[in-house]
């Protein structure tokens, strides 16, 4: 077994395949059912979301504040290889995170009152706001300033300098609303049960 976990892949069919006999064993005889699908949309949404915010949790509360400790010889292990490994996760979860939620609102019927926040949906609504923004953040803020810092795309030092701390703030912003934007997903069902 400790071979076939050794691979990623292996290990994320296993997941999948597991989560299958949960879906069989479970809800075999509701999977037609709309409700189940958007609860299965949900679930996705989740998943990617969980990938989004690990691993901004990890920039911000590992990689950032270590990176100082590191001699200086080590730190292209980093820069070179685990960084932009992690923001290609990053974005793209960051990504399906927003797709996932926006289609599991649609599926509800629930897309246009989450969006234009009106009760009884402010609480998600402000949630997928704050998720949106953020995810505008990953795309069009972080990514361009850490391929600069990075040296994926080229830059002069002052460049890369001014880069790194562009995307820096960006990352602190997102983990600073990460924690209102997760308050309203999780407290919706709250919202709709105690006002």
């Amino acid at each position: 077994m400790g071979k076939f976990l050794e691979n990623l892949h292996r290990s994320l069919l296993l997941g999948v395949f597991l989560t299958l006999v949960a879906v069989t064993a479970l809800h075999r005889s509701s999977v037609t059912e709309p409700l189940w699908a958007a609860y299965f949309l949900m679930y996705v949404h989740v998943f990617f979301g969980i990938l989004w915010i690990g691993l901004l949790y990890y920039f911000n509360f590992v990689q950032t504040p270590t990176m100082p400790k590191i001699p200086a010889e080590l730190k292209p292990g980093i820069s070179k290889y685990i960084a932009p490994e992690a923001l290609f996760w990053f974005r793209w979860s960051a990504a399906f995170t927003v797709l996932f939620g926006l289609v599991t609102a649609w599926v509800k019927d629930d897309i246009v009152m989450t969006l234009e926040v009106r009760a009884p949906y402010t609480t998600i609504g402000i949630g997928m706001w704050l998720a949106i923004i953020m995810a505008a953040n990953v795309w069009f803020v972080i990514w361009p300033n850490q391929k600069k810092s990075l040296g994926i795309v080229p830059a002069d030092d002052a460049a890369k300098a001014k880069a790194a701390r562009v995307g820096m703030i960006a990352s602190r912003i997102n983990t600073v609303l990460s924690i209102p934007m997760l308050y309203c997903m999780v407290m919706q069902g709250a919202a709709l049960n105690i006002g």
